[in-house]
């Protein structure tokens, strides 16, 4: 006769069945709530098509792949023509446009996060198993909106840089193939922006290619024409010859007479402007005027450059105690020590300087890659938001971003009109258009050499402040060369083997 079961253990095989029972369906239910999370992380709004509210679902999904479709059309449209991205990148009504769309993106997405968790059925799922998916649904919704605001937030930055820097509206085309930008440096301070321009170039950039030639012009050059027929012009027929007057005092003579140029909203660079093209026979089309002392926040918001530092150059001087010395050697600088090897003046020469700016200038150019620009993003457009003023308006920034990216695989040509060249207390203005000329044509690969050089008596002797040309005296020097026979970076046909 078979053993009697007890009533009591039917009753616990039971209890352990639906118990096995209940944890396979819990993890069923699971792993269904964790794949509706997955699928709105892959394609948002599927899980809603499949299992929710299917109009909702459809929004998304259309959202959703309509955004990937103008992604793939932007970047097709870019691979074959560069400027496009450059010029949305710079067009302050579609990164408005584009920073809504994130910020909307970024909160329905995470309702939809929210909501397919709740078709999740979450409180059916065991106690530990709705933890987890809480968990789960709470990282992915949080990650994919943080991302999505970090995006909106760098697109903000970038029309602030757009709106705030590049608000001019006129636009002008190349002379002869080449635009040609005014550079200024100058020191900040209470009513003294851009007064007094401590470093005067102008950068010749080949309209197609991006071939650049940095022209440099002496602050303390005296006796030097005007632009024929502008306001300085009229005021200053036979040049700028009054008693201690400089190229880089033009500005401050025009602050001081601004009823001279009418509504202009920067009558010292108007007039420095003129100067510039009456010094080197070109036709300004923009100005960009720099903060030097802003300057260090953008080479340490680029991570800093490598430049070679030929001798020992002091922190401080002229009027305040040396500090230290950058050492020699090719060495990476941040934004402090990059301030000083481009301006330091104690036991130096104007000139030396002026090479020492040029290296900085080529280093900036070579150096600063498309990733780390990317990468620094938000801290370069700060520190070029507080660096730079300039009238190139937001329309023509893709083009010279375009060109400035050509112009990184390229040399770059240098010519200085400063001693031993040209004596700046009575300059050769002729023998300066000539150099200048010869500097475009060389780099355009147009120039031929005369047969018989001639020589300008103009250009043997040494400036007008400071050691005479033809003596030998200390400097700090970025570049090869010497006061006596000239640097090379201020005449070069490739500037990065003269630094």
């Amino acid at each position: 006769m078979p053993p009697v079961t007890s009533p009591g253990s039917h009753d616990a095989a039971d209890a352990a069945s639906r118990a096995s029972t209940q944890e396979r369906a819990s993890r069923v239910r699971f792993r269904r709530a964790v794949a509706l999370m997955v699928m709105t992380l892959l394609v948002p709004g599927s899980a809603q098509l499949l299992h929710g509210n299917r109009r909702v679902g459809l929004i998304a999904i259309r959202v959703w792949l309509g955004s990937i479709l103008a992604l793939v059309l932007i970047a097709l449209a870019s691979l074959v023509r560069h400027q496009v991205a450059f010029q949305l990148a710079s067009d302050a009504n579609f990164l408005l446009l584009l920073r809504l769309f994130l910020m909307a993106g970024a909160v329905g997405w995470a309702v939809l996060f929210m909501d397919a968790w709740r078709i999740g059925q979450p409180l059916t799922l065991g106690l530990v198993q709705r933890r987890a998916a809480i968990g789960v649904n709470g990282f992915l919704s949080l990650a994919v909106a943080g991302v999505l605001l970090f995006g909106s937030h760098l697109v903000g930055v970038q029309r602030d840089l757009m709106v705030t820097m590049f608000n001019a509206t006129e636009v002008k085309g190349a002379h002869d193939g080449r635009f040609n930008i005014a550079l200024f440096g100058g020191d900040a301070g209470a009513g003294r922006w851009g007064l007094r321009p401590d470093s005067i170039n102008v950068a010749s950039v080949d309209a197609s290619t991006g071939r650049t030639v940095l022209i440099s012009l002496p602050r303390n050059l005296q006796d030097f024409p005007f632009a024929p027929g502008s306001v300085m012009d009229e005021q200053f027929p036979e040049g700028f010859d009054c008693d201690g007057c400089y190229l880089n005092g033009v500005s401050t003579w025009a602050q001081d007479n601004p009823e001279l140029f009418g509504d202009s909203e920067n009558p010292g660079i108007d007039a420095t402007l003129m100067a510039i093209e009456g010094v080197t026979g070109l036709e300004m089309n923009y100005w960009a005027m720099a903060n030097l002392e802003g300057f260090k926040d953008l080479v340490d918001a680029v991570g800093g450059i490598t430049l070679n530092v030929r001798e020992p150059i002091p922190v401080g001087g002229l009027g305040d105690d040396v500090t230290g010395y950058l050492e020699p050697g090719v060495r990476k600088l941040d934004g402090f020590e990059t301030l000083w090897y481009a301006r330091a003046r104690e036991g130096s020469d104007d000139y030396s300087r002026m090479a020492r700016q040029k290296c900085v200038l080529n280093a900036m150019l070579g150096q600063v890659s498309p990733q780390t620009a990317v990468t620094n993003f938000g801290s370069i457009a700060e520190a070029s938001s507080d660096m730079v003023s300039t009238n190139l308006p937001a329309s023509q920034v893709g083009r010279f971003v375009e060109l400035a990216l050509k112009a990184k695989g390229q040399k770059m040509s240098t010519v200085s009109l400063v001693p031993p060249l040209i004596n700046t207390a009575d300059p050769d203005i002729e023998l300066m258009h000539r150099k200048v000329a010869e500097a475009i044509a060389k780099a355009e690969g147009t120039f031929k050499a005369p047969e018989k050089a001639a020589v300008s008596a103009g250009g043997t002797t040494g400036g007008s402040s400071g050691a005479g040309a033809g003596t030998s005296s200390p400097v700090t020097g970025g570049s090869l060369g010497s006061l006596s026979e000239g640097y090379l970076a201020n005449q070069a046909d490739d500037l990065g083997s003269a630094c």
